[in-house]
């Protein structure tokens, strides 16, 4: 018998000074069961990076024609892929292919430096792709803010987002890598 995900709801307030947006998001977040609390949490702070109310969450882990979120026109065009973690060479082409900007988010400190020595050469040819790295100084901090029904902040600004509910606030860096 297949394992179902489980389902998270999360009121986000965005404040992004940067981008000069602000808005509060109802949002449903399906966590596959091979997916970590910490991933999910990761997908919800990438969301409040590119708010937009057409932004949504895909089946993502489970699915490779997907990314782990989508922004797309009322065309069905895909406008925005957002891909977490460290995706091959092969993913990225597909994803830049299909959409008109791709951003990815590595955020494992050591192995997504690494994944991003591997990769630099060969995908500085996508003139659409963004490959923005997220480093918090204890990752496993983030796996607390997750309940089932979950209110919580953010605030982006000057390459910086800090994400908390009433109890506790991270600090989440942004490192352009391309």
């Amino acid at each position: 018998m297949a394992l179902k995900s489980t389902v998270f709801k999360a009121e986000l307030q965005v404040s992004n000074m940067d981008e000069q947006h602000y808005d509060t998001y109802s949002l449903t977040l399906a966590r596959h069961p091979s997916e970590t609390n910490q991933r999910m949490m990761m997908r919800l702070a990438v969301f409040a990076l590119n708010a937009n109310p057409q932004l949504s969450f895909t089946k993502g882990i489970s699915t490779e024609d997907e990314p782990d979120l989508w922004l797309k026109s009322l065309s069905d065009e895909i406008e925005l892929w957002i891909e977490l973690g460290q995706p091959d060479e092969k993913r990225l082409r597909r994803a830049c292919g299909r959409s008109k900007r791709v951003l990815v988010y590595p955020y494992a400190e050591r192995s997504a430096s690494i994944w991003w020595e591997q990769m630099q050469q060969t995908v500085s040819r996508f003139g659409n792709l963004s490959v923005i790295n997220l480093t918090l100084e204890d990752m496993d901090q983030l796996e607390n803010l997750a309940e089932r029904n979950m209110r919580l902040h953010s605030t982006i600004q000057e390459g910086q987002l800090w994400l908390g509910n009433d109890q506790t606030t991270l600090l989440i860096e942004l490192q352009p890598w391309q």
